[in-house]
């Protein structure tokens, strides 16, 4: 592995290779840290603490489309919690999940910086807001 090469003997090498390896295999497999661990010397157990520490990082398979409720104060005012269940119930996903197709994998976030349009919800780079429930289903359609 090229990345490997690039930081085997790097002080503070694990996050870049970490990050590297998650974007050739879309999250971080088992077998791959454990390559990690063993290329660059160290202990499995510390690439597995801060794996597990960053939330950057993913043990599992993630979707094509990356959905964010937004769960803040004003989305919540606002039927937040609606908005998830929504999701939930149309894909048949709970929060931190991911459809068996890959196609989604659904995650709360606590701000999305976008009050003004509370409730809303992000999936991959685009912005939904002034979201009622029944409204959820059309816009989760039109992603593939």
């Amino acid at each position: 592995m090229k990345l490997l090469d690039k930081y085997r003997n790097y002080k503070g090498g694990l996050i870049p290779v970490l990050q590297g390896a998650q974007d050739i295999y879309g999250y971080l497999p088992k077998d791959v840290l454990q390559s990690i661990a063993k290329e660059l010397n160290m202990p499995f157990s510390k690439v597995y603490g801060v794996v597990t520490f960053y939330a950057q990082f993913h043990l599992k398979p993630r979707g094509r489309n990356i959905i964010r409720i937004c769960l803040g104060t004003a989305c919540h005012v606002r039927g937040g919690a609606k908005i998830l269940q929504a999701v939930q119930d149309h894909l048949g996903i709970k929060h931190g999940e991911t459809t068996e197709d890959l196609r989604f994998t659904l995650e709360t976030v606590a701000c999305i910086g976008a009050c003004g349009l509370s409730p809303c919800m992000m999936i991959n780079d685009d912005t939904h807001g002034r979201l009622n429930p029944k409204a959820v289903g059309a816009i989760l359609d039109t992603y593939e």
